[in-house]
């Protein structure tokens, strides 16, 4: 079995994994679902106050929760989130960056009215090539207890 609950310490980072965002990857992704003429277009990038083509906030974000699924939560305990608390995007990211993201735990409680489960409230860190940070996330997750009514 993956993670349970019990597996978070508050304050500790995890490491994700890391994602390098491509051109067509990202024309791609916004021709599909943020058409906006920064994410599509090279001359319209090129005229905008970003001056280059950029992902879209939506796409950055996307690429994390796939790095997420598929490096931290496959096989683990997670029932899913009740919901995004904040999203912020600091920087562009644009083609040719190389994207390195951590979950750190924010807090984590049992729930009351179900205690066969526990929320884990966490940012996630979005860092460029650079040492830049590019987006942060804030987050909670359910996921089920290993030993249930054993502390926690």
């Amino acid at each position: 079995m993956g993670l349970s609950y019990e597996d978070f310490e508050v304050g500790k980072p995890y490491e994700v994994g890391e994602h390098t965002f491509t051109r067509d990857e990202i024309i791609a992704f916004a021709t599909q679902f943020d058409p906006q003429p920064f994410h599509v277009d090279d001359h319209a990038a090129a005229a905008s106050p970003f001056g280059t083509l950029i992902a879209s906030g939506w796409h950055t974000c996307s690429v994390m929760m796939g790095m997420l699924v598929r490096n931290a939560l496959a096989g683990s305990t997670s029932m899913g989130s009740p919901g995004i608390d904040d999203i912020r995007w600091l920087k562009p990211v644009r083609a040719g960056d190389t994207i390195r993201m951590t979950s750190t735990v924010l807090d984590k409680r049992v729930s009351s009215s179900k205690p066969d489960r526990g929320i884990v409230s966490t940012q996630w860190d979005g860092v460029n090539q650079h040492g830049e940070t590019v987006i942060t996330v804030r987050s909670k997750v359910i996921f089920g207890l290993r030993n249930p009514g054993a502390s926690a």
